[in-house]
Formats: C-alpha cells, sequence, structure tokens
C-alpha cells in the first residue's frame, strides 16, 4: 500500500502516464516528495551575536544542504511499487522522446528522398544510347583496329535491353562492360601450368620439353635464361640446348647464362646434381638433330626439362620456316613458346599470326603442331602499346605464359589480366 500522503501524487503520475506527457524523472521526484512530505521543523530565529558572515551565491552551509538532500528518503524506503512506478514514468519518458526523434527524422528524410528519386533509373539501353560512347571507345582503342570494332559490336548486343541499376549511367555502364570482355579475352581458354606439367612427365619417366622460336633480337635467349632460372628456383634440373647454329655467339650467349645459373645454384646446394647444363654442337649443323640429341641425352641423365632455343627467323622466311616446322615435327615438343616484343605492338601480333600459318603450311603431319603460348618482352618499356598482348591473345587464343619485365634473372612475371585492361582504359 502506498503511504497516506502520497495518495495524490500516484494519481498525478498515472494521469501523466495515460496522456503520454514528457515527464522527467527529476520532476517525478519533486513530485513525489516535496509536494507533501514531512516539512522540517521551524527553527527559532535567534538574535544574532555580532557580525554574520557572508554567504556567497550558490554557496549552501552543511545544515542547510542536509535540509535539502532528500535522496536519503528514496534510498531508506523499501517500497518495491513505488520503485516499479518510478522505472516505469522513466522508460515512458524515453519512449516519447524516441518516438519524436524519429517521427522528426522521417520528416526530413521524406524531402531527402524526393529530392534523390529522379536520379534512380529504370531505363533499357538502346543501341542509340550506347553509340555515341562506343564511338569514344573506339577512338581510344585505335590501336588496336584489328579487334576494337568487334569488340565494341559484342559489348553493345550484350547490354542491348539492360535494365541499368540504380545510379547506374549508360557511360559507367558500357566502360564496366567492355572492360570485363578484355579481362575474358587475356584470361586463357586453357591453362598453361609448366610446373604440374613437369611433374606429370617425370612420373612418365621423361624429360619435359619446351621450344621457343620468335623473330630476330626480341630476347629469345634471355628470357629462356629467365625461365631456366625459375625452373631451378622450383628444384628441377634443366638441360639447355644450343639449337641456334646460324647466328653467331648464340652458342657463347647460352654457355655464360648456363655458368651463371649454375654459379647460383651450384651442385653442393642440390645433393651433387647438377642443376643447369648445356648441350650444344657449335654452328652449321641440323637444328631438328641436335635438338633430338638433347632429348635423348636428358632422358638418359633423368634430366627434368629440355629448353630448346631456335635461330630467329622472319615470318616470312620459307627455309627457316621449314626447317623450324621440321624440328617441332620430329621433337614433338611439349610446349611450343612463341616470343614477343611487346614494344612494337600490332606488329608482333602480325609475326605470330604468319608464325602459326607457316607452321601449318610447313608441317608434314595431319594435325600440325601450332603455337602454344606467348612470352611477350620489354614488357616494362611500353605504355599505350599494351593492347598487343590482348590483340594476340583475341586472334590466336592462346595464352600469355610469361612477360619479360627487365634484364636480371627475377624479371619475369605472369600475366596479370585485370592490370593490362586498367592500363588500356587508362591510357
Amino acid at each position: 500500500m502506498w503511504p497516506t500522503h502520497w495518495a495524490a501524487e500516484v494519481d498525478c503520475i498515472n494521469a501523466a502516464l495515460s496522456n503520454r506527457q514528457n515527464i522527467s524523472s527529476i520532476e517525478c521526484c519533486v513530485l513525489i516528495f516535496n509536494s507533501k512530505s514531512p516539512k522540517p521543523k521551524k527553527i527559532k530565529d535567534k538574535k544574532p551575536k555580532g557580525k554574520e558572515p557572508r554567504t556567497w551565491k550558490f554557496q549552501v552551509s552543511a545544515a542547510e544542504a542536509k535540509t535539502l538532500d532528500y535522496s536519503s528518503q528514496i534510498i531508506s524506503t523499501n517500497n518495491n511499487a513505488f520503485v516499479i512506478l518510478y522505472q516505469k514514468l522513466r522508460l515512458q519518458t524515453q519512449k516519447n522522446n524516441f518516438f519524436n526523434s524519429i517521427l522528426l527524422f522521417r520528416g526530413r528524410l521524406g524531402g531527402m528522398f524526393s529530392m534523390l528519386r529522379g536520379l534512380v533509373s529504370s531505363k533499357s539501353l538502346t543501341r542509340e544510347d550506347m553509340e555515341s560512347i562506343l564511338e569514344k571507345m573506339k577512338d581510344h582503342l585505335n590501336w588496336m583496329s584489328q579487334i576494337s570494332s568487334q569488340l565494341c559490336d559484342s559489348v553493345a548486343v550484350k547490354l542491348e535491353g539492360k535494365v541499368l541499376g540504380t545510379f547506374s549511367t549508360v557511360s559507367s555502364t558500357v566502360k564496366q562492360a567492355l572492360q570485363d570482355s578484355l579481362v575474358q579475352i587475356l584470361q586463357p581458354k586453357r591453362r598453361v601450368d609448366i610446373l604440374r606439367d613437369v611433374m606429370e612427365a617425370q612420373k612418365q619417366c621423361r624429360p619435359f620439353v619446351i621450344t621457343f622460336c620468335g623473330v630476330n633480337g626480341v630476347g629469345k635467349s634471355t628470357n629462356l635464361a629467365k625461365i631456366c632460372f625459375w625452373l631451378v628456383e622450383n628444384d628441377f634440373s634443366v638441360l639447355v640446348a644450343a639449337c641456334d647454329t646460324f647466328r653467331a655467339g648464340a652458342v657463347e650467349q647460352l654457355r655464360t647464362h648456363t655458368r651463371r645459373l649454375s654459379a647460383l645454384h651450384p651442385p653442393d646446394q642440390h645433393g651433387g646434381r647438377n642443376m643447369v647444363q648445356l648441350y650444344e654442337r657449335g654452328y652449321g649443323k641440323d637444328a631438328a638433330g641436335i635438338a633430338l640429341e638433347a632429348i635423348n641425352f636428358a632422358r638418359e641423365q633423368g634430366l627434368d626439362v629440355v629448353l630448346v632455343d631456335t635461330a630467329g627467323r622472319m615470318q616470312d622466311n620459307g627455309p627457316l620456316m621449314g626447317a623450324l616446322a621440321k624440328l617441332i615435327a620430329v621433337n614433338m615438343p611439349d610446349l611450343v613458346l612463341f616470343v614477343g616484343e611487346a614494344l612494337v605492338g600490332n606488329e608482333a601480333v602480325d609475326q605470330l599470326v604468319k608464325f602459326n600459318k607457316s607452321l601449318a603450311d610447313h608441317s608434314q603431319l595431319q594435325k600440325p603442331r601450332l603455337i602454344d603460348g606467348i612470352v611477350l618482352t620489354k614488357f616494362d618499356t611500353i605504355d599505350d602499346k599494351v593492347g598487343a598482348a590482348v590483340s594476340m591473345t583475341y586472334i590466336t587464343g592462346q595464352p600469355i605464359v610469361f612477360v619479360g619485365t627487365g634484364q636480371t634473372y627475377h624479371d619475369l612475371r605472369n600475366l596479370n589480366a585485370r592490370a593490362i585492361v586498367h592500363a588500356l582504359m587508362k591510357a
């Protein structure tokens, strides 16, 4: 039961709750304890003796503070009903404040959403909407003239009739679709995993054979040495076959590379195994025969990989292309890599196409061996001509296995398709 002198206060609080009045907890306490609480007995004024000390503003004496302190009465009470009523009033006050804030925030959001509603589109794309943007993209990709028109046309067909998403624009949608198409082109149709293939050849007790071909001066021997270093770093033994029997100094260049690579990986670090060896028979000999002897030697010695270096030749030189086709047909390498220079742009595309055609024309096989992968050299010196990578992959359908990015053995990288596309769109 409530104390008798609290009856009016309880009625007042219940009325406030029912009317959802915003009453603070302090006002509640004052309402309950100050309105009809027993008043302290008046102390009879006594005639002051002498001068009274000055009382500054907001300064309260200890006796006055004790008289004004009603918190002890709250703490001393054990009435659970009062505590429940007090908490109920406090929660109701907080709830009212929360609802008022929500209503205010909702009103402000209404104006903001009405302003943004015009930016949200559900438009379906048409060919006319994309025409101007696609023309700009064709001009931007004009150094890829062989594929830029086909690429933009395929993007238009793909996007026609598509509904734009929220906050999307025609320009951003077309650009994103073009980037996705370029990345898809650079992704290989088949993955060339040399390390996995070498281990498969080990299980068959035979060496894994890679043949390098390309035009003069693109860096075949240098990048062959980089790939040799990469294989030795992965604990595979390598035999380098010097099958360039025409260019003066070609054998000596490979001999220098093998000596340096052997110094980097001496036999005592690999259980006495010679990790890098050179097989050479001098100049003026038949390249196909030297490659065959090197493969047989590697099989006898239990070596893991054979790297066949060939002479540089122009794609329209019939006799030399016939000799290359003979080398590939006789030895049937596991992988034929075309080494091209990224710096020449579309010229590298023309070289690759004609190399493939010449290999097919000069091969005596019913199903001729063609280029299996691409190595792009001097990739660190190009800017907008990076589009040669896209053109070569698009036209031949063959993956770019490695890119050369410098002059040291470590400067060999796998192709990052998204980085290439970013450079293309930024150029």
